[in-house]
């Protein structure tokens, strides 16, 4: 997986290849799943839950460039596998469900949060979280088009820069309320 979908993708930073090099997948799936964890799409888990593939995960673990002082939040696509990527990368990791990302105050700042999956828009409850100059790394879902981006809270507001496509489970929790406008 590592050298066959990872480095031939461009994820060789040591903080995603070395972790992914090392944490079992097929840990993270059900047993009926396990031959095909490392396949490179989604695994689906089963109740909308997903492990996302091989190179989503590298991607977004490489875009937030950890540091062993940061305070982590990681909003679960269904595996726990991105966190677990995370642990002992960072000072803490705090796990959060999508559905508990759109109404869990916290007290501590993030200094980073990883959302696991695409995201139509970051809900307030968890950009207040992120720390000012704090960094935000997730899947962005437009029009049907996903892309893996990463951003920085300033004044605020957290502001997202789509980096590249690549297909990947969005989180419809955060999608856009759909209307009707003129």
């Amino acid at each position: 997986m590592v050298d066959s979908q990872l480095r031939t993708s461009g994820v060789t930073a040591l903080w995603a290849v070395g972790p992914m090099g090392r944490v079992p997948r097929e840990s993270y799936v059900p047993e009926s799943a396990r031959a095909v964890a490392y396949m490179d799409r989604a695994v689906p888990l089963g109740d909308g839950k997903w492990l996302a593939a091989p190179l989503v995960h590298g991607l977004l673990l490489q875009e937030a460039a950890p540091q062993a002082d940061d305070v982590a939040i990681v909003v679960d696509g269904g595996s726990g596998y991105l966190a677990e990527l995370l642990r002992g990368q960072v000072a803490s990791v705090e796990v959060l469900s999508p559905e508990q990302a759109l109404t869990t105050k916290g007290k501590a700042k993030a200094s980073l949060i990883v959302i696991d999956g695409a995201v139509e828009q970051v809900p307030a409850a968890l950009a207040a979280r992120l720390a000012d100059d704090g960094r935000l790394v997730t899947g962005l879902a437009d029009k049907g088009v996903t892309s893996v981006a990463r951003g920085r809270k300033a004044g605020g507001n957290v502001a997202l820069l789509k980096l590249i496509e690549v297909g990947m489970p969005r989180l419809a929790q955060f999608d856009v309320p759909k209307g009707w406008t003129f």
